[in-house]
């Protein structure tokens, strides 16, 4: 079995799991901040739907040099939009992914920050790790901005407390 056949099961699972948690991002609550040093919401959003993107540009490339203020973050002004971009960039995901060869899964990756490496690993570990472990770091945060706004939670790994009766921490009277 190839790299891009064990690992294409995982990435449609953990896409259909962002998808639904990108879906129940509230408009209504786009500027909602819970800490100063936190993120808004729209802007945490945003990096979720664009992460996946990442696939096809570790695939294209073996070396990212970033500088500070190159990138400008993605923040979507409707949930239209967000999920606009994140369903574009999860189907080039996966069209970069069922390109990809065990050669070129393998080949070594390195990211230099401000001209300083910050990691060389193969391309293998790079999807799962800084792409799809990321995105599901920062989906978790998600959750966390929805449970503040009082947003329904979906369930990802089985059904949420919002799903399910088993998931109430009411005591029974």
């Amino acid at each position: 079995m190839s790299i891009r056949e064990m690992m294409l099961p995982e990435f449609e699972q953990e896409m259909a799991n962002t998808r639904k948690m990108l879906e129940r991002v509230p408009e209504d609550h786009f500027d909602y901040q819970p800490h100063p040093k936190s993120w808004k919401l729209n802007r945490l959003a945003g990096h979720v739907a664009e992460l996946p993107s990442w696939v096809g540009h570790t695939m294209k490339v073996e070396l990212l040099e970033l500088q500070p203020g190159q990138v400008t973050p993605f923040e979507p002004t409707t949930r239209k939009e967000l999920l606009d971009k994140f369903d574009q960039c999860a189907r080039e995901a996966k069209q970069a992914l069922d390109a990809a060869s065990d050669e070129e899964m393998n080949k070594m990756w390195t990211m230099r920050w401000a001209g300083k490496t910050v990691m060389t690993m193969p391309r293998s570990l790079v999807l799962r790790s800084v792409v799809l472990n990321h995105m599901i770091h920062h989906r978790a945060q998600l959750g966390v901005y929805l449970r503040l706004t009082n947003t329904a939670v979906p369930g990802m790994y089985g059904a949420s407390a919002d799903e399910t009766p088993f998931g109430s921490t009411e005591k029974a009277a």
